[in-house]
Parts: C-alpha cells; sequence; structure tokens
C-alpha cells in the first residue's frame, strides 16, 4: 500500500467521508506547497497536546482554559437539576451556540447499533450511570438524539437502563419533541428548530 492509499484509509475515518472524498483529499494535499503540510501535521500535533477530555460530561476541550479536569460548561454554574445527554460533541456545541439550554452535559459517544449486541462497549452507558448515581441535584434527563432509527433505538436502550436508578431518584426522563425532521441529526439544526424541540420534549 502506498502514500496515496494510507492516507486516504486515513481520511476515509472521519465522519460522513467516503473514498472519493477520501482521494480528494489527499491529492489537495499533494497540490499545497510543503509549509502548508507541515503546518497542518504541526497543528494536529499541538490540537493533540493542548486538548483533555472533561472528567464529568466526557467533552474535549482545551486545557489552557481550566486548571481542573473539567470543561468550562461543567466548571461554571448553570441549571444542575437538567442532565442532557447527546451522542458526540459536535451535538453538544450545537445546543451550546443555540443559547436556548443551561442545563449540564453527557456525551455518550455514539449511538448504539440497532443489530450488535455488544453495546456497552460502544457507549459511555456505565460512566452515565454512575454520574447520576453520585449526583441528587439531577431532576430531569433530556434524550437529544438525532431522530432517525439509530437514535430512537439509542433513546429507548438508555431509557430501559436508567429505569431503575430514574425511578429511585425520581428522575424525569424526556426526548427532544418533534420540532426536528425526522431524519434530522442534531448538530446541523438551526437554533429556532433546537429551540422547538427542547420546548416539545415529552
Amino acid at each position: 500500500m502506498n502514500t496515496i492509499e494510507k492516507l486516504t484509509e486515513i481520511f476515509k475515518e472521519f465522519p460522513g467521508i467516503g473514498e472519493r472524498q477520501a482521494r480528494r483529499f489527499v491529492y489537495f494535499l499533494m497540490f499545497k506547497n510543503s509549509a502548508y503540510a507541515e503546518n497542518l501535521s504541526k497543528l494536529i500535533v499541538e490540537l493533540k497536546k493542548e486538548s483533555s477530555q472533561c472528567g464529568e460530561c466526557f467533552r474535549f476541550f482545551l486545557t489552557a482554559k481550566t486548571k481542573s479536569n473539567l470543561c468550562d460548561i461543567c466548571s461554571n454554574s448553570g441549571d444542575n437539576s437538567l442532565l442532557m445527554v447527546v451522542e458526540k460533541d459536535s451535538d453538544l456545541e450545537s445546543v451550546q451556540k443555540s443559547g436556548i439550554y443551561n442545563g449540564k452535559y453527557f456525551i455518550l459517544g455514539g449511538l448504539v447499533p440497532i443489530v450488535e449486541k455488544n453495546t456497552k462497549n460502544r457507549v459511555r452507558i456505565e460512566e452515565l450511570k454512575n454520574g447520576l448515581g453520585a449526583n441528587d441535584a439531577i431532576k430531569e434527563i433530556i434524550l437529544a438524539f438525532s431522530l432517525n432509527p439509530q437514535g430512537d433505538y439509542t433513546d429507548q436502550y438508555v431509557r430501559e437502563e436508567l429505569t431503575e436508578i430514574v425511578k429511585k431518584k425520581n428522575i424525569k426522563i424526556s426526548s427532544l419533541g418533534r420540532g426536528l425532521s425526522t431524519g434530522t441529526e442534531l448538530e446541523y439544526s438551526d437554533n429556532d428548530t433546537l429551540k422547538n424541540a427542547l420546548k416539545n420534549r415529552q
């Protein structure tokens, strides 16, 4: 396997990138000067050095902004009674930028595969349960997943896994309302759509 093929395989691992797009990225880099490639590789290394993962919500953040193992969202005051569970970092950022939600977050780390049995190794369900067990402030959990079959299945899976703890602690569990169109990914939703989905949660 030559360098072009190796890089193509790497780019194919990026979300939403297929064979053709991955190869276009490789040829794009080939046509750029060496300074561009050197700067890109330098920034990638710096990003890994400067970033850390929040010990509470599991969001990646730049460590230069805080001395603790918590990101700025978890460190700052907000509505501690609300916890929104999202699939990935970009979903959290979309909701946060909209300014319509002021509670806490938890990044599940993916959606649960419909046909795969070993789901616990794919998502942070145990970390979520442990966090809820140690937190008496949470009064409502909002499940905010993309409106597609896998998102719906993940919603159902998380609800089932949390059944015991939500009953024990009398926690309300809700999902985003149908302000989102079926098939919509959370990170691409506009502010008004997110606002309606959050307002109409059930």
